[in-house]
C-alpha cells in the first residue's frame, strides 16, 4: 500500500493514534469531548475538536484510511441498553444508506442519539466513494453487542469492492494485560492488497480463569499479567468495581499474576489489597493506562480521566489491527510488548 494517512473518528484520548505513531503513520483524530481533547493536546496528537457528524472526508483530503470507534454506551451490558433495543432499526438504516437513501430524519427518532453514531463511518465511506476518493482501508472497533452491525457493514463493503473480515477479538491474545472483548472489522480495497484482508492472528494464549498460565507453545506466548506491567513491589489482588456481565453483585477478583479484568471508566474505584488483606493504594491514572497498554508517561489531562482510559482502544491491540488492515509486515509488532513499551515523549521526541 502506498503512503498512508489515517482519519480517526471518535478518537478519544488517542488509543489508535498512539499505535499509529509507533508505526510511523500520520493520523488526525476527530473528538468532541473536552477532556479527551485535553489529553490529546498534552500528548501532541493532531486533533480536530468537534462533532463527527459535522464533518466528512472532503474536510480531510489527505486521509486514505478511515478508523472509527463510535461511542458504545448505548450498546454495552453496563450501559443504558437502548442501542440493543434499537438494533434492528439501525441495521435497516444501514442498508437504506447503502442504497443511496438519506435516513437523517429517521436516525433522529432513535431513543438515544448516540445509537446512530455507529453508522457515521458508513456515511463517511459512502461520501468518499461519491467524491471518487474511496478509502484504501477501513478499521472499525466497538463492543461485541455491535457485531450484527459489522455483519451488515461487511455485506455493504463487500458490494463496494472491499475485502472484509470481522470478529470479536480478545485483548489478552494480543499481549494486553487485560481481558477485554472487542468487535473489530477491517476492510481493504481489493486493488490495494495482494491477498484478502484478515484479522490479526493471536500472539498470546487466551486467559481461562482458574487455569494455570500456559507456557509458550507453537510461537504463542503466555498471557501478560498485571504484575508484568505495573511492577508493584509486592503481590496484590484487585477487587473489581465492575461485576461479571455488568452485575455489581458479581464483583471479580484478579491476582497480580493474572491479566486485569476489563478496564472501564470505574477502574479508579477498584480496591487493591495485599494477600494479607491490607489495603494498598488504588491504581493511579498512569497504572490504569498501562493496563490498557498506554505508555507509562502518557499525559492524562482534563477531568474524568478514568472514563477516558476505559473508553479507549488498547494501543497494542490497535497496532495489531493496523498492521493487518494495512498489509504491513507483522514483524514490526516485535518492537512492542506491554512490559516494555517505549515512553511516549521519547517516541514523539519532545
Amino acid at each position: 500500500m502506498h503512503a498512508v494517512e489515517i482519519v480517526d473518528l471518535f478518537a478519544g484520548p488517542g488509543g489508535l493514534d498512539v499505535a499509529a505513531t509507533w508505526l510511523g503513520i500520520p493520523v488526525v483524530g476527530i473528538e468532541l469531548d473536552d477532556n479527551a481533547c485535553a489529553t490529546r493536546k498534552a500528548a501532541g496528537l493532531r486533533t480536530t475538536q468537534g462533532d463527527v457528524c459535522d464533518w466528512g472526508p472532503e474536510n480531510f483530503p489527505k486521509a486514505n484510511v478511515l478508523a472509527a470507534g463510535p461511542p458504545c454506551q448505548t450498546y454495552t451490558v453496563a450501559g443504558s441498553g437502548t442501542g440493543r433495543q434499537d438494533l434492528n432499526d439501525v441495521l435497516t438504516f444501514a442498508k437504506r444508506m447503502a442504497n443511496g437513501e438519506d435516513v437523517t430524519a429517521d436516525l433522529k427518532k432513535l431513543s438515544d442519539p448516540r445509537t446512530a453514531l455507529v453508522l457515521e463511518p458508513l456515511r463517511w465511506v459512502i461520501r468518499a466513494i461519491e467524491n471518487e476518493r474511496p478509502y484504501d482501508a477501513i478499521i472499525l472497533e466497538q463492543v461485541p453487542a455491535v457485531r450484527p452491525v459489522w455483519e451488515v457493514m461487511d455485506e455493504i463493503l463487500t458490494g463496494l469492492e472491499y475485502s472484509v473480515d470481522h470478529n470479536v477479538l480478545r485483548t489478552e491474545e494480543y499481549g494486553v494485560p487485560q481481558t477485554r472483548r472487542r468487535a473489530v472489522l477491517i476492510a481493504r480495497r481489493k486493488d490495494k492488497g495482494k491477498v484478502d484482508v484478515t484479522l490479526p492472528a493471536a500472539t498470546h494464549h487466551p486467559y481461562r480463569k482458574g487455569v494455570p498460565r500456559p507456557e509458550e507453545a507453537g510461537g504463542i506466548k503466555p498471557w501478560v499479567t498485571m504484575g508484568d506491567v505495573l511492577r508493584r513491589p509486592n503481590p496484590f489482588v484487585v477487587v473489581s468495581n465492575y461485576g461479571t456481565g455488568g452485575d455489581p453483585k458479581a464483583r471479580g477478583l484478579r491476582k497480580s499474576t493474572e491479566p486485569s479484568a476489563t478496564v472501564t471508566g470505574k477502574i479508579s474505584r477498584n480496591r487493591v489489597i495485599a494477600p494479607d488483606s491490607t489495603m494498598l493504594p488504588r491504581f493511579t491514572p498512569a497504572e490504569a493506562g498501562q493496563l490498557q497498554t498506554f505508555p507509562a508517561d502518557y499525559p492524562w489531562s482534563g477531568r474524568d480521566i478514568a472514563q477516558q482510559i476505559g473508553n479507549a482502544i488498547p494501543p497494542l491491540l490497535a497496532a495489531h489491527v493496523l498492521v493487518a488492515a494495512l498489509d504491513l509486515d507483522p514483524k514490526l509488532l516485535n518492537k512492542w510488548t506491554a512490559p516494555r513499551l517505549p515512553l511516549w515523549f521519547e517516541t514523539v521526541g519532545q
